[in-house]
């Protein structure tokens, strides 16, 4: 099997390699906990990652898709942190459970929807330059939406989100967008093996937070587990609706489904973790919905990915035949 061709079926694997560390995590925690410390660096370089996929012409590109890519950042940063804040309600989670819901629901898309989009044969390109501008935004969009909709209920440090933000999205995604710019060779030998490297320490930040949380996740799995399940599927529905209200072309439909049904639950963990800690106890409880959110969106995108690949591939035999 050539290098490529393995390379892509490992990233592709990206809900395999997240549910069966976290399920590991439940059973053998030490296995995975060793990794906090490095929680916060592996978020950066997994932006990074994404930075240098990227160049100046991607955000151009904006200028010739306005509309998917509006539609997609208006349901990024509406639909997702509704649900979250109304389904933390009705399911009547604990505060740190319901806080942590609203945090990852305000996260911007995903670096593994652009996996997702390419398994799906949706429109990559868009998918890109939606993460890239969702991202950006976050550095303003996250600490505002989170202080607006749980700020009366536990304390939020708006200041310290941003800032948070802008170290581990904003620096990182910025450095690997001049590194493609100015070392495009080098750049060049390390794209292969960066998208791995993303799957990787993704799985790794979300199964390092299980193992620290272990009885807290069994404790609350069903209704916590729900939530995160609704939020998903909802931002899935809600995504494709909205691009199909707007009569936008089926890729497309696709592509803002799965970036507005899929966050950043890295960075949802990390921000947790440094402004969400309970000071009585010393342990952040919201950042377990974010780690079993990067766990749900990547089953149910990769569920909706091989439907839709399925589809077409239905229709291109009825063709054929």
């Amino acid at each position: 099997m050539p290098l490529s061709r393995l390379l892509g079926w490992l990233t592709n694997a990206f809900p395999l390699w997240v549910l069966v560390m976290c399920g590991w995590a439940l059973v053998q925690p030490e296995g995975f906990t060793w990794f906090l410390p490095w929680i916060t660096p592996g978020l950066a370089v997994i932006m990074l990652g994404m930075g240098v996929t990227l160049t100046v012409e991607d955000f151009k590109a904006v200028r010739t898709m306005p509309k998917p890519v509006a539609l997609g950042f208006v349901g990024q940063y509406t639909i997702m942190p509704l649900l979250g804040w109304t389904l933390g309600m009705a399911f009547g989670l604990p505060t740190e459970y319901a806080v942590g819901l609203v945090l990852v629901a305000c996260c911007p898309g995903g670096t593994a929807s652009n996996v997702v989009t390419f398994i799906a044969r949706a429109d990559v390109c868009l998918s890109v330059v939606m993460t890239a501008c969702s991202t950006l935004a976050a550095m303003i969009m996250t600490p505002l939406l989170t202080v607006m909709l749980v700020g009366e209920r536990v304390p939020v440090d708006a200041l310290g989100l941003f800032k948070s933000t802008v170290q581990v999205v904003f620096i990182p995604v910025a450095v690997g967008v001049v590194l493609n710019r100015f070392f495009p060779k080098g750049v060049k030998k390390v794209l292969p093996v960066a998208p791995l490297i993303s799957v990787i320490v993704i799985a790794l930040i979300c199964a390092c937070i299980i193992g620290l949380r272990v009885e807290e996740v069994k404790a609350s799995a069903g209704r916590l587990l729900a939530a995160v399940a609704l939020l998903h599927v909802g931002g899935f529905a809600l995504g494709y609706g909205l691009s199909k209200l707007f009569k936008l072309p089926s890729q497309r439909r696709r592509t803002v489904s799965i970036e507005v049904g899929m966050q950043n639950s890295g960075l949802g963990v990390v921000l947790a973790n440094k402004h969400f800690v309970n000071p009585a106890t010393g342990i952040a409880l919201a950042a377990v919905p974010c780690a079993i959110s990067a766990v749900m969106h990547s089953i149910i995108g990769s569920i909706c990915a091989a439907y839709w690949r399925w589809k077409d591939e239905s229709a291109q035999g009825s063709v054929s035949d």
